[in-house]
Protein backbone atom coordinates (compact mmCIF):
# COMPACT_ATOMS: atom_id res chain seq x y z
CA UNK A 1 0.00 0.00 0.00
CA UNK A 2 1.28 3.29 -0.72
CA UNK A 3 2.50 5.82 2.19
CA UNK A 4 0.48 9.30 2.02
CA UNK A 5 2.82 12.48 3.16
CA UNK A 6 -0.20 15.01 4.54
CA UNK A 7 0.87 18.76 4.77
CA UNK A 8 -0.96 20.47 7.30
CA UNK A 9 -0.79 24.27 7.36
CA UNK A 10 -2.49 25.12 9.83
CA UNK A 11 -3.71 28.90 10.39
CA UNK A 12 -0.76 29.83 7.84
CA UNK A 13 -0.66 30.30 4.14
CA UNK A 14 -1.71 33.01 1.57
CA UNK A 15 -3.25 33.29 -1.65
CA UNK A 16 -0.74 34.97 -3.14
CA UNK A 17 1.60 32.55 -1.95
CA UNK A 18 -0.57 29.18 -4.03
CA UNK A 19 1.48 29.71 -7.32
CA UNK A 20 4.74 29.75 -6.37
CA UNK A 21 4.26 26.41 -4.03
CA UNK A 22 2.11 24.72 -6.73
CA UNK A 23 5.16 25.08 -9.07
CA UNK A 24 7.49 23.33 -7.57
CA UNK A 25 5.53 20.46 -8.03
CA UNK A 26 6.54 18.84 -11.61
CA UNK A 27 7.09 15.61 -12.98
CA UNK A 28 9.34 14.28 -10.50
CA UNK A 29 8.67 10.54 -9.76
CA UNK A 30 7.48 9.87 -5.68
CA UNK A 31 6.25 6.67 -4.35
CA UNK A 32 3.84 8.03 -1.85
CA UNK A 33 0.65 9.75 -2.10
CA UNK A 34 0.83 13.51 -2.05
CA UNK A 35 -1.98 15.46 0.14
CA UNK A 36 -2.20 19.32 1.15
CA UNK A 37 -4.74 20.15 4.02
CA UNK A 38 -4.67 24.63 4.24
CA UNK A 39 -7.03 26.96 5.52
CA UNK A 40 -10.60 26.90 4.56
CA UNK A 41 -10.60 29.64 1.98
CA UNK A 42 -7.35 28.31 0.45
CA UNK A 43 -8.73 24.79 -0.49
CA UNK A 44 -10.52 25.96 -3.49
CA UNK A 45 -7.83 27.93 -5.25
CA UNK A 46 -5.19 25.39 -4.00
CA UNK A 47 -7.04 22.96 -5.78
CA UNK A 48 -7.48 24.29 -8.52
CA UNK A 49 -3.70 24.54 -8.69
CA UNK A 50 -2.66 21.44 -8.17
CA UNK A 51 -5.31 19.60 -10.51
CA UNK A 52 -2.92 18.54 -12.61
CA UNK A 53 0.19 17.77 -10.58
CA UNK A 54 -1.37 14.77 -8.57
CA UNK A 55 -1.43 16.31 -5.20
CA UNK A 56 -4.77 16.19 -2.74
CA UNK A 57 -5.94 18.83 -1.51
CA UNK A 58 -8.20 18.03 2.19
CA UNK A 59 -9.87 20.59 5.15
CA UNK A 60 -8.27 20.74 8.33
CA UNK A 61 -12.04 20.29 9.93
CA UNK A 62 -15.11 20.28 9.32
CA UNK A 63 -18.25 20.71 11.57
CA UNK A 64 -20.43 17.95 12.58
CA UNK A 65 -23.86 18.98 11.47
CA UNK A 66 -24.41 18.69 7.38
CA UNK A 67 -26.29 22.01 7.30
CA UNK A 68 -27.67 24.43 9.33
CA UNK A 69 -27.47 27.45 11.79
CA UNK A 70 -24.13 26.94 12.53
CA UNK A 71 -22.78 30.14 12.54
CA UNK A 72 -18.85 29.91 11.88
CA UNK A 73 -18.81 26.17 11.37
CA UNK A 74 -17.98 24.79 7.63
CA UNK A 75 -20.16 22.06 6.28
CA UNK A 76 -18.50 18.35 4.87
CA UNK A 77 -20.48 19.01 1.63
CA UNK A 78 -19.29 22.61 0.97
CA UNK A 79 -15.69 21.01 1.52
CA UNK A 80 -16.23 18.34 -0.73
CA UNK A 81 -18.08 20.60 -3.60
CA UNK A 82 -14.94 22.90 -3.47
CA UNK A 83 -12.33 20.06 -3.96
CA UNK A 84 -11.18 18.88 -0.69
CA UNK A 85 -10.87 14.48 -0.87
CA UNK A 86 -9.78 14.46 2.70
CA UNK A 87 -10.41 16.24 5.68
CA UNK A 88 -8.08 16.14 9.37
CA UNK A 89 -10.02 15.42 12.18
CA UNK A 90 -9.48 15.49 16.03
CA UNK A 91 -5.69 17.10 15.83
CA UNK A 92 -4.77 18.09 19.49
CA UNK A 93 -4.74 21.64 18.51
CA UNK A 94 -8.65 20.66 17.86
CA UNK A 95 -9.08 18.46 21.47
CA UNK A 96 -7.34 21.28 22.94
CA UNK A 97 -7.95 24.92 22.22
CA UNK A 98 -11.93 23.52 20.98
CA UNK A 99 -12.46 21.00 23.77
CA UNK A 100 -13.41 18.51 21.01
CA UNK A 101 -14.36 15.55 22.54
CA UNK A 102 -13.98 11.96 21.22
CA UNK A 103 -17.54 12.04 20.86
CA UNK A 104 -17.94 15.13 19.00
CA UNK A 105 -15.37 13.29 16.44
CA UNK A 106 -16.88 10.22 16.10
CA UNK A 107 -19.89 12.41 14.27
CA UNK A 108 -17.88 14.62 12.57
CA UNK A 109 -16.45 11.32 11.01
CA UNK A 110 -20.23 10.04 10.27
CA UNK A 111 -20.73 13.47 8.35
CA UNK A 112 -17.68 13.71 6.24
CA UNK A 113 -18.04 9.87 5.48
CA UNK A 114 -21.10 10.94 4.49
CA UNK A 115 -20.56 13.90 2.54
CA UNK A 116 -17.57 11.74 0.43
CA UNK A 117 -14.90 13.00 2.43
CA UNK A 118 -11.95 10.44 3.24
CA UNK A 119 -11.20 11.27 7.36
CA UNK A 120 -7.77 11.07 9.01
CA UNK A 121 -8.44 10.70 12.79
CA UNK A 122 -5.75 12.15 14.91
CA UNK A 123 -4.76 10.33 17.93
CA UNK A 124 -1.86 11.19 20.31
CA UNK A 125 -0.87 11.21 23.94
CA UNK A 126 0.51 14.34 25.96
CA UNK A 127 4.02 14.57 27.38
CA UNK A 128 2.48 13.64 31.38
CA UNK A 129 0.61 10.45 29.84
CA UNK A 130 3.63 9.28 28.40
CA UNK A 131 5.63 9.93 31.40
CA UNK A 132 3.03 7.82 33.58
CA UNK A 133 3.67 5.03 31.23
CA UNK A 134 -0.19 5.07 29.94
CA UNK A 135 0.36 6.14 26.52
CA UNK A 136 -0.97 3.27 24.67
CA UNK A 137 -4.14 3.12 27.06
CA UNK A 138 -4.62 6.61 26.30
CA UNK A 139 -4.36 6.07 22.32
CA UNK A 140 -6.53 3.38 22.66
CA UNK A 141 -9.35 4.96 24.29
CA UNK A 142 -9.14 7.93 21.72
CA UNK A 143 -9.72 5.11 18.81
CA UNK A 144 -12.70 3.85 20.70
CA UNK A 145 -14.32 6.69 21.10
CA UNK A 146 -13.60 8.04 17.70
CA UNK A 147 -14.05 5.58 15.33
CA UNK A 148 -17.26 4.89 14.44
CA UNK A 149 -18.35 1.13 13.07
CA UNK A 150 -17.15 0.17 9.47
CA UNK A 151 -14.98 3.37 9.69
CA UNK A 152 -12.86 3.92 6.29
CA UNK A 153 -10.14 6.69 6.53
CA UNK A 154 -7.00 7.00 8.09
CA UNK A 155 -5.45 7.51 11.84
CA UNK A 156 -2.61 9.78 12.52
CA UNK A 157 -0.06 9.28 15.51
CA UNK A 158 0.83 12.56 16.75
CA UNK A 159 2.26 12.42 20.26
CA UNK A 160 1.57 15.99 21.58
CA UNK A 161 4.73 16.34 23.03
CA UNK A 162 6.69 16.03 19.73
CA UNK A 163 4.58 18.59 17.50
CA UNK A 164 6.06 21.67 16.32
CA UNK A 165 8.83 21.32 19.29
CA UNK A 166 11.45 19.09 17.58
CA UNK A 167 11.84 16.17 19.12
CA UNK A 168 10.82 13.37 17.93
CA UNK A 169 9.51 10.13 19.11
CA UNK A 170 12.42 7.45 18.38
CA UNK A 171 11.76 4.61 15.49
CA UNK A 172 11.06 1.91 18.53
CA UNK A 173 8.70 3.88 20.37
CA UNK A 174 7.02 4.71 16.77
CA UNK A 175 7.26 0.78 15.74
CA UNK A 176 5.90 0.15 19.55
CA UNK A 177 2.46 2.55 19.48
CA UNK A 178 1.89 2.01 15.56
CA UNK A 179 2.14 -1.62 16.61
CA UNK A 180 -0.63 -1.24 19.10
CA UNK A 181 -2.89 0.78 17.06
CA UNK A 182 -2.69 -1.94 14.69
CA UNK A 183 -3.96 -4.31 17.26
CA UNK A 184 -6.87 -1.91 18.44
CA UNK A 185 -7.79 -1.33 14.80
CA UNK A 186 -8.21 -4.84 13.90
CA UNK A 187 -9.68 -5.45 17.41
CA UNK A 188 -12.71 -2.87 16.68
CA UNK A 189 -13.12 -3.31 13.02
CA UNK A 190 -12.08 -6.79 12.47
CA UNK A 191 -10.28 -7.66 9.15
CA UNK A 192 -10.20 -3.80 7.77
CA UNK A 193 -8.55 -2.84 10.67
CA UNK A 194 -5.79 -4.61 9.05
CA UNK A 195 -5.81 -2.00 5.89
CA UNK A 196 -5.81 1.13 7.83
CA UNK A 197 -3.20 3.22 6.85
CA UNK A 198 -1.58 4.54 10.18
CA UNK A 199 0.37 8.30 9.72
CA UNK A 200 2.95 9.53 11.89
CA UNK A 201 3.30 12.96 13.01
CA UNK A 202 5.54 15.12 14.95
CA UNK A 203 8.59 16.96 13.66
CA UNK A 204 8.92 15.06 10.45
CA UNK A 205 11.49 16.52 8.80
CA UNK A 206 13.95 15.82 5.18
CA UNK A 207 16.52 14.61 7.35
CA UNK A 208 14.50 11.96 9.51
CA UNK A 209 11.77 11.29 7.01
CA UNK A 210 13.27 8.22 5.47
CA UNK A 211 14.00 6.20 8.67
CA UNK A 212 10.43 7.25 10.24
CA UNK A 213 8.72 5.83 6.85
CA UNK A 214 10.92 2.52 6.99
CA UNK A 215 9.50 1.94 10.79
CA UNK A 216 6.84 -1.03 10.25
CA UNK A 217 3.29 0.06 10.29
CA UNK A 218 3.83 3.48 9.84
CA UNK A 219 2.11 4.45 6.58
CA UNK A 220 2.98 7.79 5.98
CA UNK A 221 3.55 11.10 7.48
CA UNK A 222 1.20 14.09 8.71
CA UNK A 223 3.32 16.74 8.58
CA UNK A 224 2.82 20.02 9.54
CA UNK A 225 6.87 22.25 10.40
CA UNK A 226 7.67 21.82 6.77
CA UNK A 227 4.00 22.17 5.51
CA UNK A 228 4.56 25.65 3.74
CA UNK A 229 7.89 24.95 2.10
CA UNK A 230 7.21 22.92 -0.97
CA UNK A 231 10.87 21.80 -1.48
CA UNK A 232 11.10 20.67 2.34
CA UNK A 233 7.64 18.96 1.80
CA UNK A 234 9.03 16.80 -0.86
CA UNK A 235 12.22 15.95 0.02
CA UNK A 236 10.50 14.32 3.37
CA UNK A 237 7.78 12.48 0.39
CA UNK A 238 11.33 11.46 -0.76
CA UNK A 239 11.42 9.02 1.59
CA UNK A 240 8.69 7.07 0.91
CA UNK A 241 8.95 3.89 0.76
CA UNK A 242 8.29 2.33 -2.58
CA UNK A 243 5.26 1.37 -3.49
Amino acid sequence: MRQMIAGNWKMNGTRAGIADFSAAFGIETISAELLICPPFPLIAPLAEALARKNVAVGAQDCAKQRAGAHTGDVSADLLREIGASHVILGHSERRADHHESDAEIHAKVLTAAAAGLIPIVCVGESEAERDEGTAESVVRAQLAGSLPDGFEGLVAYEPVWAIGTGRTASAADIEAIHGAIRAALIGQLGEAGAKIRILYGGSVKPDNAAVLLAVPEVGGALVGGARLEASDFLAIAAGARPA
